[in-house]
This record gives structure tokens, sequence and C-alpha cells, in this order.
């Protein structure tokens, strides 16, 4: 698990079908209150109710469909196949001519007239009418919340592009080396840095304000800078042996023991940080907030799927509620470096002791011929063992008996 103390608390979660079970409770219970009322009128009602509501959104699908046509058919849809994509992107799609046509069917079959049919009609043109318009006029937007959820649905938030541009730009590319990097490093360094597992991470800050220093030690002067990993070189994107590149830092503890890990900031946050800089952008310090958690979900999400990235990494959520405490950053890192430590697992089997020979003991032992040196097979841990030999093809089984019948 990557999220560590208030973590939990800090990252949304994914929105729910909760509200699709109020509303449905909530009809459920509307209707069923009326049958009881009127029960002679509720079928006609109920379908009457019901191209209301979707025949205002089918006329407003065909204002937007106007736009479309004429004047984003070329650019938009580059003129192949146009009527069923602009049917679907101007909301005329199946469910919506299906409910309405299911209720315009439900009120032809209803032999119950309705009270006052004039008025009903009337009613049903009017508010058709009237529905496009005040929909084209924000009244009836979606609110934020509904575009939040669409955004987060479909993936379509800043957060998810950057995230998934970090990850397949960037880290799938230099995780996998990170190891024989660090290996290297430590081969021409004699002091002994990387000595625990966890240290051999790459430590990815995510601070919830976006606001990233160029250097550590200008956070946090209990971080020093210490070297940096030898350069990766990758060809990417017609550049010729790219180079990547992580540098490592002395963070000191209490005690003022140094422990080396390899950290750095997630850099899509220097966009997000810049986006919210510029008033053109739109992009607000609530909306940039935001952002960052997604950016943090989603990144999480990605790289826990990750074969690639498995166990090479650890997302560190930095809270921007503690910028009092001069050694925050610090105190953040060597906690996850000292959880990371207990986490991780010996999985080396112990060592085998040697045994004696089961019947040594026995009053009647056989004698032993030469020494006995080898433990009893059936008493060892079971441990894992692999051939190297490639596999063979099945043979035919082959009859090695002879048979032999003779006569003397």
């Amino acid at each position: 698990m990557q999220r560590l103390g208030g973590q939990e608390a800090l990252v949304p979660r994914p929105r729910g079908s909760l509200p699709k079970v109020c509303a449905s409770s909530l009809a459920a219970i509307a209707i069923a209150g009326f049958l009881l009322l009127s029960p002679e009128m509720s079928c006609g009602l109920v379908a009457m109710v019901i191209l209301v509501l979707t025949l205002g959104p089918l006329l407003h699908g065909l204002c937007l469909l106007a736009e479309e046509m004429f004047c984003h058919a070329n650019t938009r849809y580059r003129g192949r196949g146009l009527l069923h994509p602009m049917l679907a992107a101007c909301g005329l799609g199946g469910r919506t001519l299906l409910a309405a046509g299911l209720a315009g069917l439900l009120l032809y079959l209803d032999g119950q007239p309705l009270p006052e049919k004039s008025q009903c009609w009337t009613l049903l043109l009017l508010a058709s009418a009237l529905y496009p318009l005040f929909k084209t006029l924000g009244v009836l937007g979606p609110s934020e919340v509904e575009v939040s959820d669409i955004c987060e649905g479909r993936k379509m938030n800043v957060a998810h592009g950057l995230a998934w541009s970090f990850y397949l730009g960037y880290l799938r590319l230099v995780l996998p080396r990170l190891e024989d990097s660090i290996a290297a490093f430590r081969a021409t360094h004699q002091a002994g840095p990387f000595k625990g597992r966890g240290s051999r991470k790459l430590l990815i800050l995510v601070p919830l304000n976006a606001n990233i220093a160029h250097k550590l030690e200008d956070e946090d002067n209990n971080i020093r800078f210490h070297d940096n990993l030898p350069n990766t070189e990758i060809d990417r994107a017609g550049v010729r042996g790219r180079v990547y590149k992580h540098s490592v830092y002395s963070v000191l503890d209490e005690q003022g023991k140094a422990h080396e890990c390899v950290v750095e900031y997630a850099t899509p946050l220097l966009t997000l940080y810049s986006m919210s800089q510029e008033s053109s952008a739109g992009f607000g310090e609530p909306e940039r907030r935001q952002q960052v958690l997604l950016f943090y979900r989603t990144l999480q999400d990605i790289l826990e799927q990750s074969l690639e990235c498995r166990n090479r990494y650890r997302l560190i959520l930095l809270n921007d509620e503690h910028e009092e405490d001069p050694h925050f950053l610090s105190k953040v890192i060597l906690r996850h470096l000292q959880q990371q430590e207990k986490e991780e697992f010996c999985l080396t089997p112990p060592p085998h002791r040697e045994m004696a020979h089961p019947f040594a003991t026995h009053p009647t032992a056989p004698p032993m011929k030469g020494d006995w040196h080898q433990p009893d097979p059936m008493s060892r841990e079971p441990t894992l063992m692999f051939s190297l030999e490639k596999p063979q093809p099945l043979r035919e089984a082959v009859e090695s008996t002879d048979h032999y019948q003779g006569t003397t």
C-alpha cells in the first residue's frame, strides 16, 4: 500500500452510484403513491410526464445538430459518417429516443382518457419548447458535480493526461533500469549508500499545492544533495541517446545519521502550478488542488497495474498544512523509508542445520558406514529448485522387458 498516515483521508475516491439509487428510490415511491391514490389515470399521466421530460432534450438536440451540420461538419467530423457521430454527440442517442417512443406507445395503448386532455397536450408542447431555451441559457445546465463526474468517468481531466504522460514518457522508461543504475553507483562509491531495500526505490513527491522547489535542500536543510546516478540514455522520439538522470540525496534523521535515497518531485505538477498562474487557463487554486489529488490517484492506479514499475517506486503525497515545520519534508521521507523497510520480507530460506543420522541415538540403531553428514531430506524446509536445462519433447514408451520363452 502506498498511502501512509492521513493520505487516505486526502485522496478523493471515485464517485459511486448512490445518486442513481436515490433517484430510483424517489421515483419508485412517487409512482407507487400515485398508483394508490388514482390508479385509473396513473399510466396515462406517467406516460405524459415521460414525454415532457424526453421531448425537451430531443428538441434541444436538434438545435445542437443544426450547429454541427452547418458549421462543423468538415472540421470536427471530417465529412465522413456524419449522421451517426453527430446524433450521438448532440444527445440524440438511443436511450432518449427509446424512452420517448415507449412513453408514446404507452399513452396510445392506455384506454383511460386523461383529465382535461387539451390542457395536457398544451402543457406538453409548451414545456418541450421552453426546455431548449433554458438549457441553452444554462439554467438547466449540468452542475459542477455532474461535470466532474463526467470528466473523471471518461478520463477527460487534465490530471489524467498528465499522469499517463508522466508514466508513459518517463516512469515506464527509467524505473526498470533504476536497479542497475543504483548497482553501478554503489560500485563506484565506497561509502556504501543504499543499505536498505526501501532506499533503492524512486521516491516521487506529490505536494498538494503543486509548488515545487528545484533543489530539495532549499525546502529542508536536513536534506543534502549527495550525487547523481549514472545517466540513462535511451533513443526516444528521434533523439539519439536522450539522457535521463536521477539525483541521490542524504536525509539526516534526529541523530544526524544520513540515509541515502533517490527522490524527486513529480515533474507534471510544474504544469499544473503554471496553469494556475495564467489567467487565460481558467485554472484557479481550488481546481489545481483537485487536479493534484486526481493526478496522485490516477498515477497510483496506473503504477499498481504496471509490471515494469512494480516494487521500484513509492508515491509520497505531501500535505501543505505543515509548512510551518522546517523539517517536515525530511521527516516524511524518513517515515516512508522506515515503513518500507518494515514491509520488506526476507525471501531467502534460513540456513539448514546439519542433522545427525535419525537412527544414531536409537538403541537398536544399525551400524553406520562412514561419516553421516547429509541431513534427512524429509526434514529440510521446502525450497524452490529451478532447472536450467531446456525442456525435452515427450517420448513414447519403449518396451524394454525381454520375454524369453525357451525349453530345457
